[in-house]
């Protein structure tokens, strides 16, 4: 049975490959997600200082001088005022897709609690500073949200008077609470960018800044669209009257028409259970973690290669402990480690051509060892020099491998592909254990543990350590970076190695004839 999160793995995976194919993976906006929410969260910030300059902080003059913004000077201030806006409305929809993408491809649980657990209160806190922003124009809109909301804080009984008092006429809201909203809209953004930071501490190498080019193509388009649809008010706010009609902006505002129809109680309770909820997740069902990544000192000559290469923070380099002349040694925190094996895969001392049957790394996964790896390829292809098919290392998030094993090719399936250090392509080649290696990584958009794919490519360019080396023959090497949904890529860079692997044979026998 296909769940909901299946569904939209596979949604989210084809719009992914979709975008790749147009915009290029280092282009592609569902992975830059996060960067583009700081990106959004810049634009506001901008935009918000720019509106503050000229914006009467008093309820009897506010929606006048966002009326002299708008209009006396569209050019300047109506654009930054329709900025402010379309850039906080692509903000929580960045967030959405964000939270909702993580989700579907399991990247949530386990040692990634962390982050989306801060994640929630980064929502509250976003929904919080754009409420209280549409409080400020007062207009009908702000009206209405302003009571609406004022009533249901009211419903809590945490202030000592009724929040709403301020609303019930026109003398009754001074410029002095309304200068506390405007504080408000100030702070409450502050402690977002806060949370913001909190949520990237355990992540290495955060994305934080989206491409230039992918940056300046999503502000062009948020300047055309504030050009084409400025954002206005909707007259001005009449306390002596109750709005009729308003118009919502519903990636903020969702919520409100429920307060209409339900009672306060029932709104908190939704809100609540649905916090608790997701707060809930990474523990829900009970996430089995492999064991983490184990160092042996005696292989471990602290050249900090596994730090660098940890896309989680796990590794870091401490004084040494067993006297021997290095100055450091690697330590794993558990409680940070994903066991994806890329440290295994950096670690100089990752080689399977010692001939001990137990092959010590400085770094190693308990469950996935290098010896495992080793006996692995040697099932997987007999162990023989008879090898002449292709063998396939490939990563278990990465496009499905079944079809490979049915085209006749051995797979060796992996935590990540960086978890292969790049000797063991050197091992499979040179004992001749198969005719060709074909490396099948995540989508270069979508890679599971962040970094794998991007290592695992440098590694074989020669362009990070531990790298390729340069005999190995790299017409017997092929590398296919596919997501769930990408299988007949896999198969077509298989059938296209299996061809070249085909010419070289054939040309071997002339070769050695005109020698």
């Amino acid at each position: 049975m296909i769940g909901p999160r299946s569904v939209l793995r596979r949604a989210f995976d084809a719009v992914d490959r979709g975008l790749d194919r147009t915009l290029g993976p280092s282009l592609n906006p569902m992975d830059r997600l996060g960067a583009l929410g700081f990106f959004f969260y810049w634009i506001v910030a901008v935009s918000g200082i720019y509106l503050f300059i000229p914006f009467d902080t008093g309820v009897h003059g506010a929606y006048a001088s966002v009326e002299r913004i708008t209009h006396a000077q569209w050019y300047a201030g109506g654009v930054m005022r329709s900025l402010h806006r379309y850039a906080s409305d692509a903000m929580v929809a960045a967030m959405l897709l964000h939270m909702a993408r993580e989700w579907a491809h399991d990247r949530y649980r386990g040692v990634r609690w962390f982050s989306w657990l801060t994640g929630v209160p980064v929502l509250w806190l976003l929904y919080v500073s754009g409420i209280t922003g549409y409080w400020l124009v007062w207009d009908k809109l702000a009206q209405y949200v302003a009571i609406a909301s004022s009533e249901l804080l009211d419903w809590l009984g945490v202030f000592g008077e009724p929040v709403a008092r301020n609303f019930l006429a026109p003398d009754a809201l001074s410029d002095r609470f309304f200068t506390l909203l405007v504080f408000m809209h100030i702070a409450v953004p502050l402690f977002l960018l806060f949370a913001m930071w909190i949520h990237l501490q355990r992540i290495s190498r955060p994305k934080v800044n989206p491409p230039r080019a992918l940056a300046a193509a999503t502000l062009a388009a948020m300047l055309a669209v504030s050009l084409w649809r400025p954002a206005l008010s909707q007259g001005p706010a009449d306390l002596t009257t109750v709005p009729s009609e308003v118009g919502l902006d519903w990636f903020y505002l969702l919520l409100y028409p429920l307060i209409d129809l339900w009672s306060h109680g029932w709104i908190w309770g939704l809100l609540a259970a649905f916090t608790v909820m997701l707060l809930a997740m990474p523990w829900l069902p009970p996430f089995r973690r492999a064991r983490a990544a184990e160092v042996t000192l005696a292989q471990c000559n602290g050249c900090g290669r596994c730090v660098d290469d940890c896309p989680y923070n796990a590794v870091t380099l401490v004084p040494r402990r067993d006297g021997r002349p290095f100055s450091h040694e690697a330590q794993v925190d558990p409680g940070l480690c994903a066991a994806c094996g890329i440290c295994m895969g950096a670690c100089p001392t990752s080689t399977p051509f010692r001939r001990s049957s137990a092959l010590a790394t400085g770094i190693d996964l308990p469950e996935r060892s290098l010896t495992w790896l080793r006996e692995r390829v040697l099932a997987v292809t007999g162990g023989t020099k008879s090898g002449s098919g292709v063998l396939a290392f490939a990563c278990s998030h990465a496009a499905d491998t079944g079809a490979l094993v049915s085209a006749g090719a051995g797979v060796v399936q992996l935590p990540c592909v960086a978890m292969m250090p790049p000797s063991l392509i050197d091992f499979v080649l040179s004992r001749e254990l198969a005719a060709g290696v074909l490396v099948v990584g995540c989508a270069e958009s979508g890679c599971h543990h962040r970094l794998g794919v991007a290592w695992m490519r440098e590694r074989i360019a020669g362009a990070r350590d531990p790298y390729l080396r340069a005999r190995v023959p790299r017409e017997r090497l092929a590398t296919v970076w596919a997501g769930p949904s990408d299988a007949g890529r896999v198969i077509a860079a298989h059938d296209e190695l299996k061809a070249r692997l085909a010419g070289l044979a054939v040309a071997a026998p002339a070769r050695r004839a005109v020698s």
